[in-house]
């Protein structure tokens, strides 16, 4: 099976058991080719509260169009802090169906280091 077939499939799984609530909303990552995308949703609501992309300003001249390990671990630190300025402490994460390694898990551990709880 193709890989990506196997991450919707895995998606699938995890979606089946993690949804974001008001009191712990979830932290779902996004990896394309270049680039990284982390979102606080509140899943009752259907909104979302927080995000951060490899794509802003503040992120961009750091990222060089790369979705790698040091770019994921600066949005996981910079959704953290958006996170945190809005009182957001504790997240459930969404890994999005990607295997958790390499980029999932720095960005996951420098969400971590930043302040959010999982």
């Amino acid at each position: 099976m193709a890989s990506n077939k196997l991450r919707k499939i895995r998606h699938t799984r995890v979606r089946k058991k993690v949804s974001g609530s008001t009191e712990r909303p979830r932290l779902a990552v996004h990896f394309s080719g270049r680039n990284i995308t982390a979102q606080v949703i509140d899943d009752q609501a259907g909104v979302t509260l927080v995000s951060a992309n490899t794509t802003e300003k503040e992120l961009k001249p750091k990222a060089a169009g790369r979705a790698n390990v040091a770019n994921a671990t600066e949005v996981g630190k910079l959704v953290a802090q958006r996170g945190a300025a809005k009182n957001i402490r504790q997240v459930v994460f969404d890994r999005g169906g990607n295997k958790y390694h390499g980029k999932v898990k720095a960005l996951a551990d420098a969400a971590r280091e930043a302040g959010f709880e999982f």
